[in-house]
């Protein structure tokens, strides 16, 4: 995806290089469906705003990871973006099953309340990696009061079986997590060496 150099100057964060001013580029990984790849502009623009509101808390500032939840699961829609050159990956991501009840595939309410196994929009700093029920994970941190419980929630990323393009083909549609982001276990290796400790995760809606 290419992206005006006037919408990016229009953008106050220091973090974009003069290359990612020029372009976004999207390289979709599983579907190839690119019309759906694309990082949205104003999903974008609030992503690189949550990078410079928590720039105290975010140690590193060379790669984001951004989930488009005004897709449906079906779709590549966790975006991870380099900030010194614009290029995109895009992956297949879960949301939660409280955020999608009838299981439609489509994400129908963010919520941060405990037990409600529903997926939570907002910033998220990246921890350590762990092996846990998951496998490989990725501890979480909520940075706005619309996520403030991830960890207390134990909201990570994962990977899971029912996150695949052979689930697409099956049910036209990815399973549920927990609110957790579960990723194709063929993505987390990448998503992981890609958003170290550190790092920011925005989630949210067009």
């Amino acid at each position: 995806m290419i992206l005006s150099r006037r919408f990016f100057l229009g953008i106050s964060c220091a973090a974009l290089s003069s290359r990612a001013l020029s372009r976004v580029v999207s390289d979709p990984m599983g579907l190839a469906d690119t019309g759906t790849s694309k990082v949205a502009p104003n999903l974008l623009e609030r992503a690189l705003a949550a990078l410079e509101r928590h720039r105290g808390r975010i140690a590193y500032r060379d790669f984001v990871g951004i989930a488009d939840f005004s897709l449906p699961s079906r779709a590549p829609r966790f975006h991870l973006l380099s900030l010194a050159d614009g290029r995109v990956r895009s992956h297949l991501v879960a949301h939660g099953r409280g955020s999608d009840p009838a299981h439609t595939g489509w994400l129908e309410r963010f919520s941060n309340e405990p037990g409600s196994k529903a997926t939570s929009a907002g910033a998220y700093l990246t921890g350590d990696s762990y092996h846990g029920a998951h496998g490989r994970s990725v501890r979480l941190d909520g940075l706005d009061a619309t996520n403030s419980n991830a960890a207390s929630r134990a909201i990570v990323v994962h990977g899971a079986w029912y996150v695949s393009a052979a689930m697409i083909d099956t049910a036209g549609m990815l399973g549920r997590s927990e609110g957790c982001f579960a990723f194709a276990n063929s993505s987390l290796s990448e998503v992981i060496a890609t958003l170290g400790p550190g790092r920011l995760i925005y989630a949210n809606r067009v």
